[in-house]
């Protein structure tokens, strides 16, 4: 099982695609996808008032399933196909609307579902029955799902068991428990199958972990190949820890899925994380790739709260094709009580590596003044100063009672019992920096130009 007591996190970030126009001279001959911006939710919580209760996880499934024959010994295999949906996104709410002056937004190709998607089928199944399988693939721009969505029903007791469907697909199941030093705790299972003739398999583990120093953590591992030789993998997890210099609780959760076409040049992955404390500090971001055929294209984006007001955001996406042509867009924003700048640019670069650019900014005052700047590689230019009142987004849209409220299965996670005069290792290391956040996956993505 490749899972790792500590995690990073993510978050949702939902895009509205739709057929743009621009310049042609500027694009390569090919369909292009505008990105759209993200949906906000109101934050309509107070963290004071959050109950951290414990949180019961219930089974409710249908009495048919598909009549198996029971066999001794491991065995690996799986059977009818299914997908757990991700679908975590709420009616959207405006929480302070932001009206960012930017140039035309660039367009980026964005592929099909080259990837099948089956029909959705529930995972619970009674008693001494073998695991339903999936063979499908993880949805792109789904973010992060609660861990609500995933069904995580961890076993009571050591099992090893295998079985043959009438289909002849195979499918296994094993659960057990590993302790270690300072009262770590993991309680794991592990499930899979293939088809009759192996052309499909399917693999999942689900875990929880937990420690004396009062870390948590819950988690599920999959992966799986169908009959058409696509190949995927995806990871999510969640912890609960308090931190050493701080003391103050946080919360983190994150998510990586990555998916590979096996009729075509296709394939993606993407990384997501999301980081909460108790005083409303927040981060968020993702980084994402993706190749269809010819094209490729790549994005980052992030955004910090230090919980006192200031914000940080920004978005850097960028497109190539193997002709050479290159085109991107990227902009950051910071804003403290009012007062803060946005700027941005927007590019292209022909095969022959001819460069146009447009770069744009803006200085907001706090007193009804905004500075608004910019100039590009064919001569246009401005420089004004306007009344324009401020909008910009101070708090997150989901934050620290959101995730609470969302978690309560990794909160009801119990530790080991604590001998006593007993107490745990605390292992403060070095303290983070303000600005720190998770760039190691940059070293995988090409910059952006």
């Amino acid at each position: 099982m490749a899972a790792s007591s500590r995690g990073f996190s993510t978050t949702q970030f939902d895009f509205k695609l739709r057929v743009t126009r621009l310049n042609a001279a500027l694009l390569p001959k090919s369909p292009v996808l505008e990105l759209g911006p993200r949906k906000r939710r109101k934050l309509c919580f107070d963290a004071d008032r959050v109950r951290l209760g414990n949180g019961a996880i219930r089974c409710c499934c249908s009495d048919s399933v598909t009549p198996i024959r029971r066999t001794s010994g491991p065995g690996k295999g799986g059977d009818k196909n299914e997908e757990r949906r991700f679908d975590t996104k709420k009616p959207p709410h405006i929480h302070r609307v932001r009206v960012q002056a930017s140039p035309a937004a660039m367009p980026f190709a964005s592929p099909p579902s080259f990837l099948k998607q089956e029909k959705f089928f529930p995972r619970c199944t009674p008693r001494n029955s073998g695991p339903q399988s999936r063979d499908t693939p993880p949805k792109r721009d789904t973010g992060i799902a609660n861990e609500k969505d995933w069904g995580i029903s961890l076993l009571n007791e050591n099992v090893n068991e295998s079985g043959t469907n009438e289909d002849g697909s195979t499918w296994y199941r094993e659960s057990g428990e590993e302790l270690g030093e300072n009262g770590y705790k993991c309680r794991w299972t592990r499930m899979g199958g293939q088809s009759h003739d192996g052309s499909s398999e399917w693999k999942e583990t689900w875990w929880e972990k937990s420690d004396w120093t009062g870390y948590k953590e819950l988690g599920v591992e999959k992966s799986g190949r169908n009959s058409e030789g696509d190949t995927w993998w995806e990871t999510w997890q969640e912890n609960l820890h308090q931190d050493e210099w701080s003391n103050i609780a946080r919360i983190e959760r994150s998510a990586q899925k990555q998916a590979k076409s096996g009729t075509e040049n296709a394939g993606w992955y993407e990384k997501w994380w999301e980081k909460y404390d108790a005083k409303g500090w927040t981060e968020k971001g993702a980084h994402k790739y993706g190749r269809l055929n010819e094209q490729s294209w790549w994005e980052k984006w992030g955004e910090h709260y230090d919980g006192r007001g200031s914000v940080l955001k920004w978005t850097d996406k960028w497109a190539e094709t193997e002709l050479g042509t290159k085109w991107g867009d990227k902009w950051e924003e910071r804003f403290f009580k009012g007062i803060g700048s946005r700027h941005g640019e927007t590019w292209h670069v022909s095969p022959s590596s001819e460069r146009w650019s447009r770069t744009w900014g803006e200085e907001h005052f706090g007193n009804g003044k905004v500075h608004k700047y910019g100039n590009s590689t064919t001569g246009e230019s401005w420089d004004i100063v306007v009344d324009e009142e401020t909008y910009y987004e101070a708090e997150p849209h989901y934050g620290w009672a959101d995730v609470v409220g969302d978690s309560s299965q990794l909160l009801s996670i119990e530790p080991r019992e604590r001998p006593p005069g007993v107490f745990p290792n605390l292992d403060f290391g070095s303290p983070p920096s303000p600005e720190a956040h998770d760039d190691s996956l940059e070293e995988d993505l090409p910059p952006s130009q």
